[in-house]
């Protein structure tokens, strides 16, 4: 039997994992530089309790580095004759199911970041502002390859409307 999040005759794509690496050193600047402000409060004042907050922030972005690469790792995607899916989560999951027929338009999107570890996001834009049918993590020429496969598909299927 099928569960609701793996149908079955689907071959699942993974992003790379590079998209982690991304996602570390956003979580290392961030947390970073919290838990340096804490230090440096905690050793002006020299009060041992204030060790406390910096030593709970270090753990959470530990913790948070940790939950990432689980999550980047659960994020798939899987073309499909008539609909693109995209599968993501760990604990909650999520099953976007995208018709190539209701797809208005493909975005491929790459900030500096991104660009830095070569990566780049496809998201993909229906009627329904509700859609959350995004793929981060795609290097380049696999972001582009799909934007022009599924934009040709969006096409095909709307002209046989």
């Amino acid at each position: 039997m099928s569960e609701p999040f793996d149908p079955t005759d689907v071959t699942w794509n993974h992003v790379s994992p590079r998209l982690a690496h991304a996602r570390w050193t956003g979580i290392a600047l961030v947390w970073g530089v919290v838990v340096a402000c804490l230090v440096v409060v905690a050793v002006a004042t020299g009060a041992a309790w204030v060790w406390v907050p910096a030593a709970l922030v270090a753990a959470f972005a530990v913790w948070s580095a940790w939950i990432t690469g689980r999550q980047v790792r659960a994020l798939m995607y899987a073309e499909r004759a008539d609909d693109l899916l995209i599968r993501r989560g760990i604990m909650f999951r999520q099953l976007v199911v995208v018709p190539y027929g209701r797809m208005q338009y493909v975005d491929v999107t790459a900030g500096p970041v991104a660009r830095r570890f070569g990566i780049a996001s496809v998201q993909l834009h229906t009627a329904s502002p509700a859609t959350t049918a995004t793929i981060d993590g795609l290097p380049p020429e696999e972001a582009a390859r799909l934007r022009d496969r599924l934009a040709s598909r969006g096409e095909a299927r709307l002209a046989g409307l």
